[in-house]
């Protein structure tokens, strides 16, 4: 898990990041993510409905799947961007490490990730 520092809070905020932020898609979740006018470190959001799976045992591991994925790629992250993950039913049928390597290549792709 990502320290909490690092964590989106508030429905203000990903509604702005929904909002004003850039969405791309990929086969197992969107990503919108937005710029901040700070250096402050990046925060995240995860998004996991019940649309998604009624069942709150397969929701969390998605969840926490990406979160993974997020907290190995901390270093290479750039600083100041408000990013959130939507998750869509492609990622219950997915393995976790496929999970962690579409959310790292995602935020490569949003130009959040160095490398």
């Amino acid at each position: 898990m990502i320290a909490r520092k690092y964590i989106l809070n508030g429905k203000e905020n990903f509604e702005k990041v929904e909002k004003e932020g850039k969405i791309l898609q990929f086969p197992s979740f969107g990503l919108a993510y937005l710029a901040r006018e700070d250096d402050k470190d990046s925060k995240f959001g995860f998004i996991v409905s019940t649309k998604v799976s009624k069942d709150s045992v397969q929701r969390n591991r998605i969840r926490r799947a990406i979160n993974e994925a997020v907290r190995y790629q901390m270093t290479d992250i750039k600083k100041g961007f408000d990013i959130v993950f939507l998750a869509k039913q492609l990622a219950l049928r997915k393995p976790t490490d496929q999970l962690m390597n579409e959310t790292r290549s995602a935020l490569k792709e949003a130009g959040i990730a160095t490398r």
